[in-house]
């Protein structure tokens, strides 16, 4: 047995095997994951759109935070409008998985004809002042296939959250490491700076609920939500410029648009909550740009301010 097929569990402490059967159902996904990355382009979107629409029928529990989200979120739009919304966010988002795949799985020089690539001239200006950039992404549904498509331009790192499987950690791992220079936990901030001081890009997405201890209360679609300090803190450590990077898929569903924004202006000021309003209005108008390929199944609004209710 190699060191590589051994690991440790680090919820039981015992040393165990990736062959074991309790990883069979964990091997087989990673081996449908390979398989769609190498189906024709049409089929294999098809088949992600398969995937939300039975998401979208079954995956009750989901549905309805989906829901919740785009009722706070567009309460300007009557209800058959949002009910169509969050079953194209479904569709886009099992779209999503098979696009990751390939990703993951694939060398992005091939997928290179199905991108353009908008405001490259605002990531040269910001590589000029002789640092690390901080790259801003968003939780679309593209995401992972957009990193993948990004290192064809700009070399960068990553921040990610590890998963709690440790067999397809491995494999996630192993395939962002190949994509990125580097994948650094989301829970080591001296390896961002670190990396950042050392003149090199990370990408991370600040868009997402870290909960009450990691965050400030700033509007997010007019709504007070948990929104995390970490952007400021390491555009104060490093000094670096702070870039917004949009993804997204084309009508087509054939072609991809990677897109880098302005680097923030006059940010971090010092002031947490203003600096994370910033932030989230960047976020937020990417979002309304295409509304149906954002990750609406997240709970974006879970943790609220002491004493208000939840909404989900």
């Amino acid at each position: 047995m190699s060191q590589d097929d051994t690991k440790t569990d680090t919820k039981t402490g015992a040393q165990g095997s990736f062959a074991h059967p309790r990883y069979w159902p964990t091997w087989l996904s990673i081996g449908l994951m390979r398989l769609i990355a190498w189906l024709p382009w049409r089929l294999k979107l098809g088949i992600g759109r398969l995937i939300g629409l039975l998401a979208w029928r079954f995956a009750k529990r989901r549905r309805h935070i989906t829901e919740t989200n785009i009722r706070l979120c567009f309460p300007e739009r009557d209800e058959k409008a949002r009910a169509r919304l969050v079953r194209e966010a479904f569709i886009a988002n099992g779209m999503g998985l098979v696009e990751t795949a390939t990703g993951w799985c694939r060398d992005p020089e091939h997928l290179r004809h199905r991108v353009t690539f908008k405001g490259q001239e605002h990531m040269v200006r910001a590589q000029a002042q002789g640092k690390g950039v901080l790259i801003i992404g968003v939780h679309f549904s593209t995401l992972d296939l957009g990193g993948a498509l990004h290192s064809l331009f700009f070399p960068a790192d990553v921040v990610y959250r590890p998963h709690d499987n440790p067999l397809f950690e491995r494999f996630m791992t192993n395939a962002r490491n190949r994509i990125f220079g580097r994948a650094i936990d989301r829970h080591d901030l001296r390896g961002v700076v670190r990396r950042i001081k050392a003149g090199n890009n990370v990408w991370y997405s600040p868009d997402q609920d870290f909960g009450r201890d990691a965050s400030v209360f700033a509007p997010f679609f007019g709504i007070n939500a948990a929104t995390i300090k970490l952007t400021a803190k390491i555009a104060r450590m490093t000094g670096a410029p702070v870039m917004p990077l949009i993804f997204h898929r084309n009508p087509d569903d054939r072609t991809y648009t990677l897109e880098y924004l302005p680097a923030l202006q006059h940010f971090p000021s010092g002031d947490e909550v203003a600096d994370a309003t910033q932030v989230n209005a960047v976020i937020e108008a990417s979002i309304r740009r295409h509304p149906a390929q954002y990750l609406w199944l997240h709970r974006r609004f879970k943790t609220r301010p002491r004493g208000e209710a939840g909404f989900y």
